[in-house]
C-alpha cells in the first residue's frame, strides 16, 4: 500500500472546448486518464517534476487518446491500459485488460468495468474504497455517463449503454464519478426543460450554473447525485431510457 504520507490527489486539466483530462497523483508518480491532446499534461507534469507512470484509456475516440503517442515518446517507460478487445484501434495500449480485471497501479487495486454503448468496447476504472483504504472510491467513466447525462450511441444499442448504466449504478453511493467532459449545466438544463417542478434537479442546476459562471468545473460528482437528478440513471427500462436519449439527441436548448 502507499506510504500513508502520500498524498492521494485527482487534478483536472481542461483541455479543447469542454474535455477534462483527469490526472491521479501519488507523491511524484501520476497516471493520466483519456489525454485528449500531449502539450498541457506534458508541461504540466514537467512543471511539478512528477513521472508519468501510466495511462488509462476508456474507449479510442480521438479526443480520448489524441495525446497519448506523444506522451509515450516523452516517458517511454509509462503503461499504456485500455481495451484489450480494441488492440487495433489503441495499437500502443502496452498492457491489455478485460472486464472485471483488476489491476495495480502505484500500489492502489483498480477494477475494470466494461461498459459499452457509445462504443462498442469502451472501458471504466473503478478505485474502491474498501481495498484501498480510501474515503470515497473513484470512477473514471469516460463518456459512459456524464454530470446528469449520458454519452450518445454510436457504436453500440440503447439496451447496452442502459446495462451499463445499471451496472454503474450499483457502485457505492459516495463513488466520485470523474467523466471526461464537462456538460453537466446544458444536461440539467435539459432535464429542467422536461421535469420543471423536479426540485432536486432544479437545485442542482442552480449551484451547477453558480460554479460554472464562477469559473469552476462541476465534476466531479457523486453517484447519490446522479441518481437523484441523471434522467438516464432514473429510467425504470430500456424503452424509457431510449426515449430520453432519443429526446435529449433532439434537443437545442
Amino acid at each position: 500500500m502507499p506510504n500513508e504520507n502520500e498524498d492521494f490527489i485527482i487534478h483536472a486539466i481542461p483541455v479543447l472546448k469542454d474535455n477534462i483530462i483527469w490526472v491521479w497523483q501519488i507523491g511524484k508518480q501520476v497516471v493520466v486518464v483519456d489525454p485528449a491532446i500531449s502539450k498541457p499534461v506534458i508541461q504540466w507534469i514537467k512543471d511539478n517534476n512528477y513521472k508519468l507512470h501510466a495511462i488509462l484509456q476508456t474507449h479510442h475516440h480521438d479526443d480520448h487518446i489524441g495525446g497519448t503517442p506523444d506522451l509515450i515518446k516523452h516517458w517511454p517507460f509509462a503503461s499504456v491500459i485500455a481495451s484489450k478487445k480494441d488492440i487495433n484501434r489503441i495499437p500502443f495500449q502496452s498492457y491489455s485488460v478485460s472486464d472485471q480485471e483488476n489491476i495495480s497501479l502505484m500500489g492502489y487495486q483498480i477494477k475494470v468495468i466494461e461498459v459499452p454503448g457509445h462504443t462498442s468496447n469502451h472501458l471504466a476504472y473503478y478505485l474502491s474504497d474498501d481495498k484501498n483504504k480510501r474515503k470515497v472510491p473513484a470512477l473514471f467513466i469516460g463518456d459512459t455517463l456524464f454530470g446528469g447525462g449520458c454519452g450518445r450511441i454510436f457504436e453500440g444499442t440503447y439496451q447496452e449503454m442502459f446495462n451499463s448504466l445499471q451496472r454503474v449504478n450499483k457502485l457505492p453511493s459516495q463513488t466520485k464519478i470523474y467523466c471526461a467532459h464537462e456538460y453537466t449545466e446544458a444536461n440539467l438544463r435539459w432535464a429542467h426543460k422536461l421535469f420543471p417542478n423536479d426540485l432536486d434537479i432544479k437545485k442542482r442546476l442552480k449551484d451547477v450554473s453558480k460554479k460554472r459562471a464562477n469559473g469552476f468545473l462541476s465534476i466531479p460528482s457523486k453517484l447519490a447525485e446522479e441518481r437523484k437528478t441523471n434522467l438516464f440513471l432514473r429510467a425504470q427500462s430500456v424503452n424509457e431510457f431510449q426515449a430520453l436519449r432519443n429526446h435529449k439527441n433532439n434537443w437545442n436548448g
